[in-house]
């Protein structure tokens, strides 16, 4: 599956009680290949403050302390790792690269294959305003995974979890969410025409919108994009017609 193809909204309608059922702590913990000794830890993770919040009684931790601790040890991992796998790289370059890797879009990506957001624990009202596919939280819920694993077995299981999930396949994922700003940069070094992206179509509720754009270059059509929003469309857009570049 390529990477654009992740965040794409997907519909489950009348099938929902039967796919959420599906969504179990041992099928989470087989994805990321981690299982758990103390599943409060997962849970926790995986929960939303909204969740908590809405509870009377047996009120549950929500994942934001964990998320704090998980965001440490990915610097200090992600930090360890462009440190030696580029030995001459200057600091500027390091930190921008780091930034590339580990920012909220990009922790979208590893969020979208785990399909994290559908294990997650919300309020009602949340969950009905699109929390599932909201990329700011699912990325949080990446750093809580990473927190709780660090909280039960150290650095070395959360690097880990972090190199299978985060540092891998970095060219690809800084093509995809730098994609605009990438066919922007290539477009004007080769003077090629001026991009045009063209909003297609948009439906759905407010809260589960779903847009369709293409990108021109000129007038010669070079990608489409499917998402969330209308920038994510764009970027999704932006990508296809960078691969299609690439590939002439």
């Amino acid at each position: 599956m390529d990477l654009h193809e992740l965040l794409i909204p997907q519909a489950y309608g009348n099938n929902r009680r039967w796919i959420m059922n599906a969504y179990t702590l041992s099928e989470l913990e087989k994805r990321i290949g981690y299982t758990f000794r103390d599943k409060a830890l997962l849970r926790q993770a995986i929960t939303h403050s909204s969740f908590t919040n809405e509870r009377v009684i047996n009120k549950e931790p929500h994942y934001e302390r964990l998320e704090f601790l998980g965001d440490a040890v990915l610097e200090l991992i992600s930090s360890e790792f462009f440190f030696y796998k580029y030995p001459d790289m200057p600091e500027g370059r390091m930190t921008k690269l780091r930034a590339s890797a580990v920012c909220e879009q990009a922790l979208a990506i590893p969020a979208a294959e785990l399909e994290l957001g559908m294990f997650m624990r919300f309020s009602k009202g949340e969950e009905n305003t699109g929390g599932r596919e909201r990329e700011s939280i699912i990325a949080d819920a990446v750093e809580a995974i990473i927190g709780a694993i660090y909280v039960e077995s150290g650095y070395d299981e959360a690097k880990r979890f972090i190199e299978r999930f985060v540092l891998n396949d970095l060219e690809n994922k800084h093509l995809f969410y730098d994609a605009k700003s990438i066919l922007q940069e290539k477009v004007q070094t080769q003077k090629l025409p001026p991009i045009r992206y063209e909003l297609i179509s948009e439906s759905g509720p407010d809260h589960r919108k779903v847009f369709e754009v293409e990108v021109y270059v000129g007038e010669k059509k070079l990608g489409h994009g499917i998402g969330k929003s209308k920038k994510l469309a764009q970027q999704q857009a932006a990508y296809e017609a960078l691969c299609k570049m690439q590939e002439a």
